[in-house]
């Protein structure tokens, strides 16, 4: 064999060989990411602002009022996951800010304070998979999601109410830890009553429509949560 010949052998050979390192490489960080645990379940607690919509309201940003609670999630898989929160605040309002003239005159209350204990079931869809990436192969330890659910809202001012209500939003996580989440998230809850602010139909204004001329809220809230509940690794990750 000429010296030409086999010098280019030996640059294939070469080439060959460091293509298969990196092959192996790669395969077995893939098979160590995937031998991570997993885990089922979260529980944490949030703080954050509830804002009242309706017609003693029309401004998003006015009247908000701290809020806290507690949160559970069930996770399907690194994309999916169904959440169960328990939250207490208040709701404030008053006519002026919503800019209107009511045909009640003084009959019409000027201004209203709430209590409100909010509980909600959401289902959340996030935009990539969650995760470290050493539990599921190509999770990422940020992403947005959106989610939908519903609930009920307990209001008591001067008379109690409960209202069904369909939470809606968007949110972002971060994997803080290996077990440690943080969730920043925006709902809009749209109620079936238009008496949480304590007063019914101000304008006189007859509807049988379920969402029409109802009140509504919104929740900016901030939560910490902790894994737990391993999952079983005899299953396949992209199934669990």
């Amino acid at each position: 064999m000429s010296e030409g010949k086999y010098h280019i052998s030996t640059v294939w050979v070469k080439i060959l060989f460091v293509c298969f390192t990196l092959h192996c490489s790669l395969f077995t960080q893939t098979i160590l990411a995937q031998d991570e645990p997993e885990y089922k379940m979260e529980l944490g607690a949030g703080v954050g602002l509830m804002n009242y919509l309706g017609d003693y309201n029309d401004n998003l940003l006015k009247k908000m009022q701290p809020m806290g609670g507690l949160v559970v999630k069930y996770k399907m898989n690194p994309r999916m996951a169904w959440a169960a929160t328990l939250n207490y605040g208040q709701l404030k309002g008053e006519a002026e800010n919503a800019g209107t003239w009511y045909p009640g005159g003084t009959d019409v209350p000027t201004s209203f304070s709430t209590k409100l204990v909010d509980l909600n079931v959401k289902y959340e869809y996030n935009f990539w998979p969650f995760g470290t990436g050493r539990e599921y192969h190509g999770a990422q330890p940020l992403t947005p999601f959106i989610t939908l659910g519903g609930g009920l809202a307990f209001a008591k001012g001067d008379k109690s109410v409960v209202a069904f209500q369909v939470p809606i939003g968007f949110g972002v996580k971060y994997k803080l830890m290996d077990r440690l989440n943080l969730t920043a998230e925006w709902l809009m809850h749209i109620s079936g009553s238009d008496k949480l602010d304590g007063i019914r139909d101000p304008y006189g204004i007859k509807s049988s429509d379920l969402f029409k001329n109802t009140d509504c809220y919104t929740t900016l809230q901030l939560s910490l949560t902790y894994e737990f509940m391993e999952k079983c690794k005899t299953c396949h990750n992209d199934n669990d």
